[in-house]
């Protein structure tokens, strides 16, 4: 009898880590508070809200129950949007065992709080080893990863075991699981990279080119780096697939929601208008709410993050914001480069 894996919520990424552990052939229950959307995942396999007409593995079994989704559950992966890990953290304590192996897959910071995912979900339950959480994250679009697409990730731990454990519960022959240690920097990365991707889909759509994408990203990453090592992450994780690896894919695929978010802007829609055209979560937009706050506060200098937050929240025009991140005093690489330590 394969070992019973819960992953919790339906979304385009959580139902994608479905389809990897029944490849893995794992018992898979798969948790929505949405009916209909269960409904149409046991009968029809299918998720088309999030994944369009993408066939499920009939071997994932959806339930509205979280009882139900835990009872005897090996392993749980929580992959709600960040404003809701909170919420449902605190649904699954009745029913989670503290030997379960605890892993989430969500790239976002509590809106208020500032804090880390991990940090939420220790929060909410203090009966389980806080050390234990496993983070997975990296360059693993959903609908690449449906299709069964070669796919490389992270999963990050201050408990080796579990680290390992999680990476055993994932690898197969295309979706390859790295570990690390590291759950800071692998969480900020995952978090950060959002804010460069709504960033790239401005330019984009400005059509500023390639010769700006390039100079986003590589800037882009400087400055995740300087706010996540001030965090106290490892400067190395940055350059992995955490980092970079995760930065490059969200700034140039189609299936970006940040990229594609960013892009609808530079149309001239509003936000609001934006996200209502999405449909779904871009967790972008609070991540720069959280990074505007948090540069503060570790006095990390974020020239990007600050131009965007500008944009989404105070109205400026994103041309006005290329223009001044252009225009602003002179720099030398290899110093600013240096200060990074």
């Amino acid at each position: 009898m394969p070992s019973k894996v819960s992953v919790l919520v339906a979304g385009s990424w959580g139902t994608a880590i479905a389809t990897v552990l029944a490849e893995n052939k794992r018992d898979v229950t798969l948790w929505s508070r949405n009916e209909e959307q269960v409904a149409e995942i046991n009968r029809e396999h299918r998720n088309h809200r999030f994944l369009g007409n993408m066939e499920l593995s009939p071997l994932i079994y959806a339930t509205t129950s979280m009882e139900q989704a835990l009872h005897l559950a090996e392993a749980v992966i929580v992959v709600a949007p960040s404003a809701a890990m909170r919420e449902v953290a605190a649904q699954m304590r009745p029913f989670l065992s503290k030997d379960t192996l605890l892993i989430h897959a969500t790239k976002g910071f509590e809106a208020d709080s500032l804090k880390r995912m991990s940090t939420v979900l220790a929060d909410e339950l203090p009966e389980y080893d806080a050390s234990s959480i496993v983070v997975l994250s990296g360059p693993s679009h959903a609908e690449e990863v449906i299709k069964q697409c070669p796919t490389t990730v992270v999963v990050a731990s201050e408990n080796s075991a579990a680290a390992e454990a999680a990476q055993d519960l994932l690898i197969n022959a295309y979706f390859r699981v790295y570990t690390n240690p590291d759950v800071i920097g692998v969480e900020v990365s995952g978090a950060l990279k959002n804010i460069i991707a709504l960033s790239a889909g401005l330019t984009d759509g400005l059509e500023f080119g390639d010769n700006a994408k390039a100079a986003l990203l590589t800037r882009g990453l400087a400055e995740i780096t300087r706010l996540g090592m001030a965090m106290g992450g490892n400067p190395l994780t940055f350059a992995g697939l955490a980092g970079i690896g995760d930065l490059v894919v969200t700034c140039t695929s189609k299936h970006s929601r940040n990229w594609r978010a960013g892009f609808l802007l530079a149309q001239g829609k509003s936000l609001p208008i934006v996200l209502k055209e999405m449909g779904m979560v871009v967790e972008g937009v609070k991540t720069t709410q959280a990074a505007y706050k948090l540069s503060r506060q570790y006095e990390a200098s974020m020239p990007i993050a600050d131009q965007l937050y500008e944009v989404l929240f105070n109205g400026k025009a994103p041309r006005a914001a290329v223009e001044d991140l252009m225009g602003r005093g002179r720099k030398d690489e290899i110093s600013e480069l240096d200060s990074l330590d």
